[in-house]
């Protein structure tokens, strides 16, 4: 190949966009770039190119162009794009969302536990776009270009919090951008395994699907596989048993938090994919197992909330920050374990 092409699946926002790298090469006369890429790049439409420009996501030597912009030799080219959808029929459910924010442009949801994000393999209805389709055709907004919102980035089904969705194409390709640069300002609250040695710390380690079971991800430390993730994680409160953490995301790979902290040996409390259903620390005393049984029935899934989340408007260019407080589950097994530790037996103190 004369050009040097990079392409990197960004699984910052679980692979709803993509990052391209190339450099022209040094024998290239002069054309716009917009017919430049849609030669360069597999199935992508020159409306596709355009809109990334306009969105100020595509790159020349660093600097954003327009598509109007005439290649040269021996530039190097970024772009980012968001990825068609999905040939996936969505109809419209009637799906109780709580909307916490809304313009033309987006809607900010906090999501529940239990909700998928978007149709996929055994998730063909009952997901969050379901509900949506059906609250943007309730409230006649014929303006939401594909009747049923774009998705910026995903949560677990089973993680609540804060979940951004745009309603035009636009917008989603300029906030891809954000999350792409990293600019996007994301704090999760977990319930983890052990003690955490450390008040504060960064886990880093490339992730990527593990090698013996697709489900799970795993940590690379060494680079070879998977994509790089950056973790900063700060203790809230210790229990001895579990410690109770808040978690910034400087990377956004898929099941993220959840891997690092099971790569530190912190499985998130209750997340069985990952482990974390097993009582891991503690006594053999039947009371203690009682008492962390009746702890799992209390958050039936892993313990993590996506508590805060901020970027910039697509539009306006206006700071948004919008926060969410704990879910009930969390906040009950929480002040279980307060009292747990406040009354243990004298010959669990040292434990």
């Amino acid at each position: 190949m004369s050009d040097k092409e990079n392409v990197e699946p960004v699984e910052d926002s679980f692979e709803l966009y993509e990052h391209h790298n190339i450099v022209v090469d040094h024998g290239q006369s002069p054309l716009r770039i917009d017919k430049f890429l849609t030669n360069k790049i597999v199935n992508v439409s020159r409306n596709k190119i355009q809109q990334s420009a306009n969105a100020g996501a595509i790159r020349i030597n660093g600097i954003p162009v327009k598509s109007n912009y005439k290649v040269k030799p021996r530039d190097e080219i970024s772009i980012v794009m968001t990825y068609p959808p999905r040939d996936v029929e969505i109809l419209p459910e009637d799906i109780s969302l709580n909307i916490v924010y809304e313009d033309e442009d987006l809607i900010v949801i906090n999501k529940q536990a239990g909700l998928v994000v978007h149709p996929g393999y055994a998730n063909y209805t009952g997901t969050l776009l379901n509900g949506l389709a059906h609250y943007f055709a309730s409230t006649q907004q014929t303006k939401v270009e594909n009747g049923f919102g774009y998705l910026v980035h995903r949560i677990d089904k089973d993680t609540t919090g804060l979940l951004l969705i745009t309603k035009n194409e636009l917008a989603q390709t300029k906030l891809a951008k954000q999350f792409f640069d990293h600019s996007v300002d994301r704090a999760y609250e977990a319930l983890v395994w052990r003690n955490v040695e450390n008040d504060e710390g960064i886990i880093e380690g490339h992730i990527g699907r593990s090698l013996k079971d697709r489900r799970v991800m795993t940590v690379f430390p060494n680079g070879e596989y998977g994509k790089e993730a950056v973790s900063h994680y700060k203790v809230l409160k210790r229990f001895g048993y579990v410690t109770h953490v808040e978690c910034r995301l400087e990377t956004g790979r898929t099941h993220q938090i959840r891997a690092h902290f099971t790569y530190l040996g912190h499985p998130l409390f209750n997340d069985e994919r990952y482990g974390g259903n097993e009582i891991l620390k503690g006594t053999t005393f039947t009371k203690y197992k009682q008492f962390v049984q009746n702890c799992f029935k209390t958050i039936s899934r892993q313990a993590l909330h996506a508590r805060s989340l901020g970027f910039i408007h697509p539009t306006t260019g206006e700071k948004m920050y919008f926060e969410s407080d704990l879910p009930e589950d969390m906040i009950n097994v929480l002040h279980k374990w307060d009292g747990y530790v406040a009354n243990r037996p004298d010959d669990e103190q040292g434990d």
